[in-house]
């Protein structure tokens, strides 16, 4: 028993000196302190092999991880072995150089071991991976230089390095990287595992940023403008699918450009008087373009409008001019009973000028339900594509317009005091003349059209024959309907 007994003490005791040990080793790797490193190798030669098992990284992780150039050589100089060895997340020193932009110390880790390059974490990410997260141009460079085949390696979820550039909007690694892989179309294109390209990931992140990258894809590879992800769609349709944003036309214009600028370049050009046959649709599919542009920008101006338009109406609805009672009233304590007994959150305008309020309520509704038509319609999923319906939209925002703007002047008369009438109905005068006369204007150019369309379609008009080249160019939006 004394003897198991002393086995056990003494084995006890040599795990807290090796604790220790360790424990003095990681100091002086985070502090780079090379003396120190050298006098516990004396003291102990072996403690270089040891597992480390109480610190999830050992000194040479410890030493790269915070750029101890110097300090990472000595250790290497004592262990090469140690090179290859992985921390508690499957990191090797490689990765954490890499991750940090430590150039000189990437360096010497691929004069040890090259291969180094190729091993994955436990993210499924090798140390190039790590250097296009972060950024890390010039590790980028001297990891290519070293291991160029490391390039076309895959994460766990099937990405390239290219598409981490785009992800984590790494504009001047993605240079680089689009630079060395220019001519490997395959590589460019690549689908992750949900199917998505690089340009997928771009236009759905619509980021300042990537709005850039987007344009320089296009510009400088052969990315595939029509390819299919999982889910069956193309760049454009991820974009289309994405909730609104400010740069979805910049974008949507950058993607139809650039898709019609590549089929040009494979359009032969021909003369005017040229007649194609009838299943080509190289005439025809520019236009098809054009009108779907159009339509889209339109429908685009509309929803925010009547957003707009609905969020004012709404408001002005809870917050009459004079605002609400904020108590109930019903007469005074000695039983006398109120002419005009009112009670809390009841309209005071109701009250002091009932014809006014009724007249405000009638155009502030109007202007409210005619907005929330066009949201309706454009949410609904009906097959809203054609001009005329179009044209019933444009009507019915024209209506919701005139409505609030009848509304702000109803809430500016009344609300202005008697000394100063004079000024307030010349200046509404003034301002419902020249309102009145822009819609007299919209109202006649938009029944002239309509009128116009109606001739045309039922032959009592011809339509003036018009040449149209055979490759796509900008031009200005048909008057048709």
């Amino acid at each position: 028993m004394k003897f198991g007994s002393l086995l056990a003490g003494e084995k006890e005791e040599q795990l807290e000196n090796e604790k220790t040990i360790e424990k003095k080793l990681h100091e002086a790797a985070i502090n780079g302190e090379i003396p120190i490193l050298l006098q516990l190798i004396q003291e102990n030669p072996q403690i270089l092999t040891s597992k480390f098992s109480s610190i999830p990284n050992n000194p040479l992780h410890t030493a790269v991880l915070l750029g101890h150039l110097d300090f990472t050589k000595e250790l290497l100089n004592r262990n090469l072995q140690m090179a290859n060895s992985l921390n508690s997340h499957g990191s090797s020193a490689l990765h954490l150089a890499s991750a940090k932009g430590n150039l000189g110390i990437v360096k010497y880790l691929l004069l040890i071991n090259p291969d180094i390059c190729s091993v994955l974490d436990r993210d499924g990410r090798n140390p190039l991976h790590l250097a296009a997260i972060k950024g890390r141009v010039a590790v980028l460079g001297e990891l290519l230089r070293s291991k160029p085949e490391v390039a076309r390696e895959l994460t766990g979820r099937g990405e390239t390095c290219l598409h981490l550039c785009v992800k984590y909007n790494r504009f001047e690694a993605l240079k680089v990287l689009v630079a060395f892989m220019k001519k490997d179309d395959q590589f460019v294109n690549w689908k992750d595992s949900d199917g998505n390209t690089i340009l997928h990931v771009a236009v759905a992140k619509k980021q300042i940023e990537n709005l850039q990258v987007i344009n320089y894809l296009l510009a400088n590879t052969r990315v595939e403008i029509g390819a299919r992800n999982a889910n069956g769609w193309t760049a454009l349709d991820v974009l289309m699918q994405s909730p609104g944003d400010t740069r979805d036309l910049e974008i949507k214009q950058c993607l139809l450009h650039r898709s019609v600028s590549r089929s040009e370049q494979h359009t032969p050009f021909l003369p005017f008087d040229t007649e194609l046959p009838e299943n080509d649709t190289t005439r025809k599919q520019p236009k098809n373009h054009k009108h779907t542009d159009w339509l889209g920008r339109k429908r685009n101006a509309l929803m925010i409008v009547a957003s707009l338009l609905a969020t004012v109406a709404f408001q002005a609805g809870l917050s009459p001019p004079g605002g609400v009672w904020q108590g109930d009233y019903e007469g005074i304590p000695n039983g006398t009973k109120a002419q005009k007994p009112h009670e809390a959150g009841q309209s005071i305008m109701a009250y002091t000028l009932p014809p006014a309020y009724n007249q405000y309520m009638i155009f502030n509704t109007i202007a409210f339900l005619a907005s929330l038509s066009i949201i309706l319609l454009q949410v609904s999923g009906l097959p809203l594509r054609r001009r005329r319906w179009m044209w019933t939209q444009m009507v019915t925002i024209w209506i919701a317009i005139t409505a609030q703007t009848i509304t702000y002047f109803i809430t500016f008369i009344n609300m202005t005091p008697d000394h100063v009438t004079d000024t307030v109905n010349y200046v509404i005068k003034v301002y419902v003349l020249g309102w009145l006369s822009l819609m007299g204007i919209v109202f006649i150019g938009n029944i002239s059209r309509a009128m116009l369309y109606v001739l045309r379609k039922y032959g009592y008009v011809k339509e003036k024959e018009r040449r149209e080249p055979l490759v796509y160019v900008e031009e200005e939006e048909n008057d048709e309907l």
